[in-house]
């Protein structure tokens, strides 16, 4: 016996000192992927290089880096912060260290506006005269758009150029809910509002047909008269290869329809930026080193640039490794009410890229904007999409600044409630019962779809907050130097989705110009002289431990796969399984303009 609680003795002892020996040893990992992921070198060599690499999502902030990510299969890996980016790029001009920017690769992918400024910012890199070069296998249509804008663009000997113009293909989800014996009970406000259309149509209204004819061909024509005037190629050319499958032909024709300058395979590159820089060898420098050479104004007067990203929610519904951004409405309040009270926040810009969301999170962070307004000046300024609820956001500012390929207003409200009886009583069998004390006791209950007096009801709820939204509009345009009537809203209202170019015009954006543009603006109404303020980024992205400790990773890892295997038929079949957690008021414009 005394042998038995010897050895096992010896074995508990033995577990305990191998677990606390595991955890020492998780510390120090974790401390040392802490540091080498927070690490920048804080110089860079001679006539180095910077390299872009033209992959993955382009997000307004950059992620924290996170050594775990890859290990974990976080999908946030193949994302890349558009604010980084441009601050590599801006520092590279003026870095005497640096002698050019080299494009690897080309399946990076983001909105068109996103795209617009990283493409404008590389404009203005060349007037240093400095080289840009580009290189890639395979050319998808916006990251070529990008790269035309280089010195030298160019493609392997076996590679593709995708320029096809642009397509809006909505998928329509109406014949499969009919399937499964459910049905949308839909309210709304507005003839353009074509959230609900994938819900009870099977093809386009024409209404919508009008409005995605109108935007795409906008966001075409600033797109072909860009890669015109930097390829020399006429704007009807180009759209005579978009007629004619350019993807599909041969490469060497490429060089023959000028649009690339060389064709050469990977070693042909090395030569020629070897020959660019004069040097041997050549030396990259990445993104996040390049950007960590920024100076920094360490002024206390601040001008603060708020990023709001994502569909707009009551509550987050994702975990934190989860790549999908949410505005958080009460979060946006909280942070709102902080810059509020800081004294050395002088002016607020609202970076909104969000096509809307909840109505009433909407509402609450319309509110506290009017709140932060009343003590400092408030810019926006719109990214790839800025409508519906984004638009809510944006209709109180002081000054609202767009890009040319913005996607905007899609002003108005719809409710969308699906009625499961079809599949709950006749292919599964259940029945339903009820007992009440009053008319609207059982309203929205189960097996059964809305009676008149509860659809009734439910189109009133969503009229008044259709008339909310537009007053929150005309009052904020009015206030902004734009006169503006309910009347004159609705006309141009009524879920119309606009291009910034077409929605300055309306008076619904007060300037065309990009995130710079915007504090510039805000430091000039909060009277800041030039080069005397700093600007500081909120929120903070949450550290890589925060991420780790915190993150719901069963979840995440299920809706990760989810996603990998839906891909854009995720959103929308996502939206209709949370129905019942959703915020009963959606402004929201469609869930992805899916342009292909």
């Amino acid at each position: 016996m005394k042998e038995f609680v010897k050895y096992t003795l010896a074995t508990i002892c033995g577990i305990i000192l191998v677990n606390i020996f595991a955890f020492i040893m998780f510390i120090i990992m974790v401390s040392a992927l802490s540091a080498i992921g927070s690490s920048g070198s804080g110089s860079v060599s001679k006539n180095s290089v910077l390299r872009i690499t033209m992959a993955g999502e382009l997000t307004e902030q950059a992620a924290e880096s996170n050594p775990f990510a890859e290990i974990l299969g976080n999908s946030n890996l193949e994302s890349q912060g558009l604010d980084q980016m441009i601050l590599a790029i801006r520092t590279a001009k003026d870095n005497k260290d640096i002698s050019g920017i080299y494009l690897d690769g080309a399946s990076l992918y983001g909105d068109w506006a996103s795209l617009q400024y990283l493409r404008h910012e590389l404009e203005d890199f060349k007037k240093s005269g400095k080289f840009i070069l580009a290189y890639a296998d395979q050319y998808t249509q916006g990251s070529y758009y990008v790269s035309s804008v280089a010195d030298s663009v160019v493609i392997n000997p076996s590679g593709m150029l995708d320029w096809h113009g642009i397509a809006a293909q909505p998928i329509f989800y109406t014949g499969l809910l009919e399937k499964i014996g459910v049905k949308m009970q839909v309210f709304k406000v507005g003839t353009y509002k074509s959230a609900v259309e994938p819900y009870i149509l099977t093809s386009l209204s024409d209404a919508n047909r009008e409005q995605l004819t109108s935007y795409i061909n906008d966001i075409w024509g600033e797109l072909t008269k860009a890669v015109s005037q930097s390829r020399k190629v006429s704007v009807e050319q180009l759209n005579q290869y978009a007629d004619s499958y350019a993807a599909l032909a041969e490469t060497k024709n490429y060089k023959t329809m000028k649009l690339v300058d060389k064709i050469a395979y990977i070693d042909g590159v090395r030569t020629m930026l070897r020959n660019y820089t004069g040097e041997e060898k050549v030396h990259f420098a990445d993104v996040a080193d390049v950007a960590a050479l920024a100076d920094y104004n360490s002024n206390s007067d601040n001008v603060a640039v708020y990023y709001a990203e994502g569909s707009i929610v009551d509550a987050s519904t994702t975990g934190n490794f989860s790549q999908e951004s949410e505005i958080v409405g009460s979060k946006v309040v909280e942070d709102l009410d902080k810059l509020a009270n800081d004294d050395n926040v002088k002016a607020v810009v609202l970076r909104i890229n969000s096509g809307g969301g909840s109505a009433y999170a909407s509402e609450q962070m319309w509110r506290a904007i009017q709140l932060l307004k009343a003590k400092k000046p408030v810019v926006v300024s719109m990214s790839g999409l800025a409508a519906s609820g984004g638009y809510y956001m944006s209709c109180g500012a002081n000054y609202i600044f767009a890009e040319p390929t913005t996607i905007t207003g899609s002003i108005g409200i719809f409710g969308m409630i699906p009625d499961a009886s079809g599949l709950l009583k006749n292919k599964l069998g259940l029945t339903f019962d009820i007992v009440k004390t009053n008319e609207s006791s059982d309203f929205g209950a189960m097996g059964r779809p809305f009676n008149a007096n509860e659809g009734n009801a439910m189109q009133s709820y969503v009229d008044r907050g259709y008339q909310l939204f537009i007053t929150r509009v005309a009052n904020g345009r009015t206030a902004a130097g734009h006169k503006m009537t309910t009347d004159d809203v609705d006309k141009i209202g009524q879920g119309r989705v606009w291009t910034g170019n077409q929605a300055i015009k309306l008076g619904l954006v007060d300037k065309l110009g990009s995130l710079d543009d915007a504090i510039a603006k805000a430091a000039a109404l909060a009277k800041l002289e030039k080069g005397k303020y700093s600007t500081t980024s909120y929120p903070e992205p949450a550290s890589f431990m925060d991420q780790f400790t915190s993150a719901k990773k069963g979840d995440d890892y299920l809706e990760q796969k989810l996603q990998l295997m839906l891909g854009e038929y995720y959103e929308p079949l996502n939206f209709v399984l949370h129905a019942d957690q959703n915020s009963m008021l959606q402004a929201r414009m469609f869930y992805l303009p899916n342009l292909k």
